[in-house]
This record gives C-alpha cells, structure tokens and sequence, in this order.
C-alpha cells in the first residue's frame, strides 16, 4: 500500500469520518475557498486506482467509499516505516524509541507483560 499524499491523506479521513459520498459532498466538507470539483474529482480517481476507494454508479455519478479502513492504512503505514527506516526490525524501531526517550522503560515493561498476557 502506497504512503499517501497530504491532500489524498485529507480526502481520505473525510471518507473515514463521513462514510459514502458524491465528490459534491465531500467538497461541501471544506471552508471556504472550497477545492475545485475537478481537482478532488481527480483526487477520488487515483485513490480508486490506487485501491483506496470504490464506488456505486448512481445514473451518471459516483458515490465513493473506503475500501481501507484508517486502522489498516495506519498500519501499512508503520509496517512501512520499519521496513525502509529501521531494516525491516520492529526491535530496531521499538529500542530507537527507547533511545530517543519516546517510550520509557516502565511502559516497554508494560507492553511486553501485555503482550504475555495476550499469548497465555
């Protein structure tokens, strides 16, 4: 799964956030200056060739949907970034955290005795 743009990433939680919706919809989501219909139409497109949305024809629209949730893109996006920052070695990522004092030894502690505790 290909790592979204900023723009892509924005169009993609209002999908998450608001379900189904018609470009017009969706455009109705921004402030004003509002996006262009064309611009997020082109958008919806390639995220629908990139397998992100599908749609149902109604007449001669489109509604569009999610066909990946946040969670899963969230965790393609970490499976990501291990693998093309830290050699695709969870350890590495997890003791670069511990490292860079992001997470401290009493919550690695917590974690492995959660993930004990998950295994029995």
């Amino acid at each position: 799964m290909k790592k979204l743009t900023n723009k892509e990433k924005e169009i993609m939680t209002l999908y998450w956030q608001h379900g189904p919706m018609f470009v017009r919809e969706l455009q109705e989501h921004y402030d004003e200056p509002r996006p262009h219909f064309n611009t997020l139409s082109t958008i919806v497109r390639i995220l629908e060739r990139e397998g992100y949305l599908g749609h149902k024809q109604f007449g001669n629209t489109y509604q569009y949907y999610p066909l990946v949730s946040e969670k899963e893109y969230g965790r393609s996006s970490i499976a990501g970034v291990i693998k093309n920052y830290f050699n695709d070695s969870y350890l590495s990522a997890v003791s670069a955290f511990v490292k860079e004092e992001k997470i401290s030894v009493d919550e690695l502690k917590e974690l492995i005795e959660q993930i004990e505790a998950n295994n029995d």
